[in-house]
């Protein structure tokens, strides 16, 4: 990977392109009315996937960029998840049929904060309203400071088999400077009470750029998560936006890494996680051969969404909970953040959708565009072009951006067909946002490209 790059590209400010356009561009003009024509309007014989988010923790990391609060009674959570049930009931009736769905992913927040029949009950609400397939893929996030014996046996019961583990860091300075104090030995308890419990599906989330970390440090994190034996790494530049994330301020900046030491990071956790075995997938993922993940990879089916890399196929994620977004043919929707407008909404039997957005078929081009430069480092325009009726030619005239990219021997043409170049793949979101129409360089709404 070239140095020069990240200096001249990495202090730049991104999305990650987990949706397109992406969620600052969500607008109040799109409600709930709106999303109950458009549920309605969902083909006959789809499926779908669901999203749940629970937005509570028991305290707050400070590197945290998730909607989420910290709760110290049980009974605010019990209110929710009472909530969340009369969502699935309301979405499910407003659809009017009992639609397959293929994966479910809970996400938070610590979404096994939930006492464990309550879990059990909310999975059950699911199963009522949609057809779970038995072949779903059921996810959970994971705090293994806080995932009880109990917890596990309600997953295990309720058909979970993937776990999502929070780890970041081993390192104990990192960790006091994040305020998430996370021993090695907690951590590998929780895999095997999970692995135990016939949950094999195991993913570890990593972060570098956090404060006092150094590529030894990161590689010290690699090597212990190795022991434990995850399937899949999920690896995440730190995104420091003090402005929109209060609590981020108790972070002293003076410690953070700078960008090329940034870039040292992610390219030592990524050479050390392939000289273990693992295939890179796309931006920021990491799988063994055999996962479903990496075959997606390598059939270029893999796609993208608000969970980041998915083998999951389907257009429609259907989003419950406070913030939750969903993604439909027609467009994207977003609920109410706040929790108790949220929970008002429902209460009221009305659906919480707070904004949204309408695609138009430009932005459905550029999508396709953006996605398979995501996930594939490349992406044939003419092909995709012509799938929407548009022109490759104006397409990369619209592509200011992409100019200097291509000067940089970031990007190669050949035709029609785009690839970013095999020691430039980190600058895969500086690509992917010269064909983003909406981008407002101006704006700091996002993590640094490197």
């Amino acid at each position: 990977m070239r140095t020069d790059l990240a200096a001249s590209y990495g202090e730049e400010r991104l999305p990650r392109y987990t949706s397109y356009p992406t969620a600052p561009h969500f607008s109040p003009v799109i409600g709930a009315d709106t999303y109950a024509r458009w549920l309605s309007e969902l083909p006959a014989g789809g499926s779908a996937s669901l999203y749940l988010h629970v937005p509570f923790c028991r305290e707050m990391c400070w590197y945290c960029g998730c909607h989420t609060q910290i709760v110290r009674r049980d009974g605010l959570i019990a209110a929710y998840q009472r909530t969340l049930r009369s969502e699935i009931a309301q979405v499910a009736e407003t659809i009017g049929r009992r639609i397959k769905v293929e994966h479910i992913h809970f996400g938070g927040g610590t979404p096994t904060i939930m006492a464990p029949d309550a879990f059990a009950e909310l999975m059950a609400a699911m199963r009522h309203s949609f057809f779970v397939l038995p072949s779903a893929e059921i996810a959970v996030e994971i705090d293994p400071r806080t995932l009880t014996s109990e917890m596990v046996e309600a997953m295990r019961l309720s058909g979970v088999n993937r776990a999502s583990l929070g780890v970041q860091s081993f390192d104990p300075v990192v960790q006091r400077a994040i305020n998430r104090v996370q021993s090695f030995e907690q951590t590998a308890s929780v895999v095997d009470s999970l692995q135990r419990a016939g949950i094999k599906g195991v993913n570890f989330d990593l972060i570098y750029g956090l404060p006092h970390q150094t590529v030894a440090s990161c590689l010290d994190t690699v090597r212990r998560s190795l022991e434990l034996g995850p399937d899949r790494f999920s690896v995440f530049g730190y995104a420091h936006v003090p402005a929109f994330k209060k609590h981020q301020r108790m972070i002293d900046e003076r410690h953070l890494p700078d960008g090329l030491a940034r870039h040292d990071q992610a390219c030592a956790i990524a050479d050390a996680l392939k000289q273990a075995g693992y295939v890179q997938i796309g931006l920021d993922h990491f799988a063994r051969p055999d996962d479903a993940m990496a075959v997606a990879f390598e059939d270029r089916t893999l796609r993208r969404n608000f969970q980041g890399y998915t083998t999951d196929r389907g257009e429609v994620l259907i989003g419950f909970g406070a913030s939750a977004i969903g993604h439909l043919p027609q467009g994207y929707v977003q609920n109410e953040v706040q929790i108790g407008a949220y929970a008002q909404s429902i209460a009221n039997g009305h659906l919480a959708t707070k904004k949204g957005y309408g695609l138009t078929d430009d932005d459905r081009l550029r999508a396709d565009i953006i996605e398979r430069i995501m996930c594939e480092f490349s992406a044939d325009l003419g092909d995709i072009c012509a799938r929407h009726g548009a022109e490759p030619e104006a397409m990369l005239q619209s592509a200011a951006r992409l100019k200097p990219l291509i000067s940089d021997g970031v990007v190669k043409l050949d035709g029609d067909r785009l690839a970013v170049a095999s020691d430039s793949r980190f600058l895969v979101r500086s690509v992917a946002a010269a064909f983003d129409a909406h981008l407002d360089p101006g704006k700091q709404l996002h993590s640094r490209a490197v």
